[in-house]
């Protein structure tokens, strides 16, 4: 009987769900709304509905060994879900405690960096590290820390967050309700915002001129910084920068043996690794210079979200952990 997880990876708008053997093979996947149900229950009543449905699709005989769980402001410790701004449901949501009342399996909950995390560290380029940072680079900025094999929780369960380091006081407005947070600055939102505060500082021809800001992307920079673009070219070298800046940050508390970059902005190639790498090498403490390296993550975007869930799983069973 083969054994397997269930990753679950909780969305804004959409809940996806896979069925992982230990060796990251998606064995069957299925997908249910998130933003449809504003009652909790409701949802986790379909959920559960939706997990069994994709299990009686396996035509092999399967072991569950757990469920792994992403999700906005998840708290590993408690198993909650905590005033996510980006989720229907408000204030503290006790998602394993509601889990476990529909199935007898162990269940862990993370956020979903941290997720991205454990799945680069089971399945990605980190399979041999100890010490390592996950950027997940998407509509914000998300971060997960291993220290010496284990993800940083922190006393509250909520450390990690480097994309609510504050880079810039009194800078651009933040979702969490502050300003001048990484996360502004650093992501594909935030090469759109230095887009366009670019054009409005300078008058020289660019193509992003014609776009509009609600149509603008992070790709269609990128490839208007390919055709030459000097607006675009100098956004990615301010986003790359500050990046490298958060970087150098990391490295002196955590001397980690690699930053992994994940999501759409590090689809840009060497426009974000180039420039980072260049500015790294600038701002870095001698003592950790040339101690680690900036590489790509090795797990397909498509398929991270439930990798980096069912991880979770593996991981906890690997602690000889009994899913408290």
């Amino acid at each position: 009987m083969k054994e397997i997880a269930i990753g679950i990876d909780i969305g804004g708008t959409n809940t996806v769900l896979g069925i992982v053997d230990r060796e990251g093979n998606i064995l069957a996947e299925n997908d249910v709304s998130t933003k449809e149900f504003p009652d909790v229950n409701d949802f986790i009543d379909v959920l559960h509905n939706a997990i069994q449905e994709t299990l009686t699709t396996l035509k092999e005989q399967v072991e569950p060994m757990g469920i792994g769980i992403g999700a906005p402001n998840a708290n590993y410790y408690r198993g909650t879900i905590e005033h996510a701004p980006n989720l229907v449901w408000k204030g503290i949501i006790p998602l394993k405690e509601m889990m476990e009342k529909y199935f007898e399996f162990p269940i862990v909950v993370t956020n979903d960096a941290n997720a991205a995390a454990m799945g680069e560290m089971i399945y990605g380029g980190a399979k041999k590290m100890k010490n390592f940072i996950v950027y997940t680079l998407g509509t914000g900025l998300g971060s997960g820390i291993v220290i010496n094999g284990e993800v940083l929780y922190g006393y509250s369960g909520f450390a990690g967050e480097i994309g609510h380091i504050i880079m810039v006081p009194g800078g651009r407005d933040c979702g969490c309700g502050r300003k001048g947070c990484l996360e502004n600055y650093v992501s594909a939102t935030g090469l759109c915002r230095t887009v366009t505060e670019l054009l409005g500082e300078r008058r020289e021809k660019s193509e992003l001129r014609k776009i509009n800001f609600e149509d603008l992307t992070s790709k269609k920079i990128a490839e208007a910084a390919e055709n030459g673009d000097k607006i675009a070219q100098e956004a990615f070298d301010k986003t790359a920068r500050m990046l490298a800046l958060s970087i150098v940050n990391a490295v002196a508390f955590s001397s980690p043996e690699a930053i992994f970059l994940f999501g759409g902005l590090a689809q840009a190639g060497d426009l974000i690794f180039s420039s980072t790498k260049k500015y790294i090498d600038e701002f870095i403490q001698v003592v950790f210079k040339d101690t680690v390296k900036l590489l790509p993550s090795q797990i397909k975007e498509n398929n991270a979200a439930v990798l980096g869930a069912s991880a979770l799983v593996w991981n906890e069973l690997a602690r000889g952990k009994q899913f408290e």
